[in-house]
């Protein structure tokens, strides 16, 4: 399984960039891992609400994320092909739950201060951890373009997956406290992965870049989990990579505990 872009380039601009010819799949990879971790359906849709102010120009991106196994990743921008699916949009944000509220100057900054207010310094008890749990945790993003014809949606500006970029290096975990039923895990996803927009069906992944992502997060938020004391911490890590199309499997988790990173 390999990842493949056509251009390169050092600056962050260009490094962050979702240029649709950049992520493209020559044809339908070879299965791997199959035992362990096994796509859901094909496709599989996600919902994604996309918080904050999304400046819409001449065509409206459907604020959905979809997930398209089949290798096909060269999408028209239009999808004008009535039998193609369409991604109801999510549910509304979970009442009282924890809002990250980021603006300009938040993001410019790369200042995790408003996540730092609710969840600490990346140490939090137990009863915390059920609190966050229990309320969960959505962003608003109040992001103010420079340019009125800016068209791009919030998860391809490069500033904002900046952002993310540094919030997931410090909080590897933080997708066990999202709002998962309000799109929000789907989101935080999206910007950390590249895709490619659809009219019809929204934010499509790159199926490939997905799946590294959804065994990154397996390892590190099992792992956590237990850290943490969490009673069958692989119930909840399944749960995760469910929301995002996939399937793991008992013997993945079986392999992680014969062979641990850190042998006693």
């Amino acid at each position: 399984m390999a990842l493949t872009s056509t251009s390169t380039s050092t600056s962050t601009t260009n490094i962050f960039s979702l240029a649709s010819s950049q992520w493209k799949r020559k044809s339908p990879s070879s299965p791997s891992a199959n035992v362990c971790c096994k796509r859901i359906s094909s496709p599989t849709a996600l919902s994604s609400a996309i918080s904050g102010p999304n400046h819409r120009g001449h065509g409206d991106v459907s604020t959905s994320v979809a997930f398209n196994p089949s290798g096909n990743f060269d999408l028209s921008l239009t999808d004008d092909d009535e039998d193609s699916q369409k991604v109801s949009p999510p549910p509304p944000p979970t009442e009282g739950r924890f809002e990250v509220i980021l603006n300009n100057e938040t993001i410019r900054c790369l200042d995790l201060s408003p996540v730092h207010a609710i969840v600490g310094n990346n140490s939090i008890t137990t009863d915390e951890l059920k609190e966050l749990q229990q309320r969960t945790v959505g962003f608003t993003i109040n992001y103010e373009r420079e340019d009125p014809y800016d068209t791009r949606e919030l998860s391809e500006i490069p500033e904002i997956r900046l952002w993310f970029v540094r919030l997931d290096a410090y909080y590897p975990w933080f997708p066990v406290v999202l709002d998962w039923r309000a799109g929000e895990l789907a989101r935080y996803a999206a910007m950390l992965v590249p895709h490619q927009m659809s009219m019809r069906m929204g934010i499509v992944f790159n199926p490939e870049a997905l799946e590294l992502f959804v065994m990154n997060k397996a390892f590190t938020v099992h792992s956590w989990l237990k850290q943490q004391n969490v009673p069958k911490p692989e119930l909840k890590t399944k749960d995760m990579a469910r929301m995002l199309g996939f399937g793991l499997g008992d013997e993945l988790f079986d392999l992680v505990e014969k062979y641990p990173t850190h042998p006693s």
